[in-house]
């Protein structure tokens, strides 16, 4: 059950100290006020979730005080209770906005029915608030990685995903730390609650605190309403914290503290709220060069890093890209409604095994998408490939001697492709079974290749 900030509001000091003891016996967080006018005091800061009120008070009514509440802009819940039970009062505190109403004397058992209806309610709501915001869940088709670093990494998850332990995923940028992160999330116990990603770099500094941890109305010049928090948003779930190495270092006191206590207080607030969050950080920084530095704590280091996982830069994957090449087009072509059917000229293909890939598998989907929004009819050639990518997959081989001469684009990439099938050929020791996994490609391509080319005149006598 999700801790809830309750108040208990009643004239009446015993059925306010029965019914507090009760509440708080259950592990609920319980305020009291004896009127009205303090009630509505409290209740304007915006972190009680449900106020229990009595309708007959001697300043103020429940029903005015709920009607007050609502034209402040707070959005507690109330459940309403009076010794006089009637029609019409009934229905006027459900019009003022109540969400429940009952009839005095309440017995403890049935008000905590009560209490768990308003707090699955305001569960649904604040999901569907997130969900509105949030694509929550997104399962697309996953790669199925062949390269050990991968193989390895799976391993990881499996292990990680079914505990509570905070994870750090360390990478370069376009690694697919985030997917990562759902991945975790999906694969655990809490993977039918929210998974709430936060980019820390983006986030304004002067504004990160109330983003994370929500603030109180009034607790700062425009804080015209109480926010709830990412964090308590997370509130059973995950929270993912990217960029993490772009925290300041006050916030980085405050989500320590959060780690340690698994508590939250919402600025402006006085009272600290158990949280039920997973956290799972990631960064393409070195925190250790930031902790030697002092940049980045080195207890909320360790605190965060309980369980490291690193996701490999593309460059080492080089089992597995040609077929990432194939899985980005088909899955590109689907996202951006490519009719038909979908192809790329052999040429293509090698120049982007061949480029090293510093954005890694961001970068790949990006000029993927690009070449697929460019390509005629569906079918992706060297001219739908951004300049760059040819330009780089040359110098990311260095031995290849590919002249920029005046002819057409199909021979001078039938002259690269030449160079690189020799280059596989040489590095594999003469070993065409060799050299064809090494370019991501089946034996009997390889030599459709070395026939092609021959009959272009491109090979070396001693690679016929």
């Amino acid at each position: 059950m999700k801790s809830l900030d309750v108040m208990v509001i009643d004239d009446e000091p015993a059925i306010r100290q029965i019914l507090t003891a009760y509440l708080l016996r259950a592990g609920y967080n319980v305020f009291q006020a004896p009127n009205g006018l303090e009630a509505f005091e409290r209740l304007s800061k915006g972190d009680i979730e449900v106020a229990i009120c009595d309708i007959r008070m001697p300043d103020i009514s429940g029903i005015e005080l709920v009607r007050r509440v609502r034209a402040a802009g707070v959005d507690t819940s109330f459940i309403m209770m009076t010794a006089f039970a009637s029609v019409d009062t009934a229905i006027e505190a459900i019009q003022a906005g109540a969400s429940e109403y009952m009839i005095k004397p309440v017995r403890n058992e049935e008000m905590l029915l009560r209490l768990v209806k308003v707090g699955d309610m305001r569960g649904l709501h604040a999901e569907n608030r997130v969900l509105r915001s949030l694509v929550q869940g997104k399962k697309e088709e996953q790669f199925a990685f062949i390269s050990p670093a991968m193989r390895d990494l799976d391993r990881l998850i499996a292990k990680v995903s079914p505990t509570d332990s905070t994870v750090l995923i360390t990478g370069e940028s376009g690694t697919g730390k985030g997917v990562i992160a759902r991945r975790i999330h999906q694969q655990s116990p809490r993977a039918s609650a929210p998974f709430i990603p936060v980019n820390c770099g983006a986030l304004p500094e002067n504004l990160i605190e109330s983003e994370l941890f929500g603030h109180t109305k009034g607790a700062f010049t425009g804080a015209d309403k109480a926010r709830k928090g990412l964090f308590l948003e997370a509130d059973s779930g995950t929270i993912f914290l990217d960029e993490i190495g772009e925290l300041p270092l006050l916030l980085q006191v405050k989500l320590l503290h959060v780690i340690e206590e698994k508590s939250i207080r919402a600025v402006g607030s006085e009272q600290a709220r158990r949280a039920d969050v997973r956290i799972v950080a990631a960064t393409n920084r070195d925190l250790t060069q930031m902790v030697a530095e002092g940049r980045f704590r080195e207890d909320l280091y360790f605190r965060l890093s309980v369980f490291h996982i690193h996701a490999p830069p593309l460059r080492e994957l080089s089992q597995d890209i040609a077929k990432l090449v194939l899985f980005f087009l088909q899955r590109g072509a689907i996202r951006l409604n490519v009719g038909g059917e979908i192809s790329i000229d052999p040429e293509a293909e090698e120049i982007l095994i061949a480029y090293e890939w510093p954005g890694n598998m961001r970068e790949m989907e990006s000029v993927i998408d690009r070449a697929l929004i460019l390509a005629d009819e569906g079918h992706v050639t060297c001219a739908d490939l951004p300049p760059h990518i040819t330009k780089g997959a040359r110098a990311g081989m260095p031995g290849l001697a590919i002249p920029d001469g005046g002819d057409n684009l199909r021979d001078q990439v039938r002259r690269f492709e030449s160079a690189l099938i020799c280059k596989a050929i040489e590095d594999s020791a003469g070993d065409r079974r060799v050299a064809a996994l090494k370019l991501g490609i089946g034996l009997s391509s390889l030599y459709r290749k070395l026939e092609e080319l021959e009959t272009h005149g491109l090979l070396q006598d001693n690679m016929v």
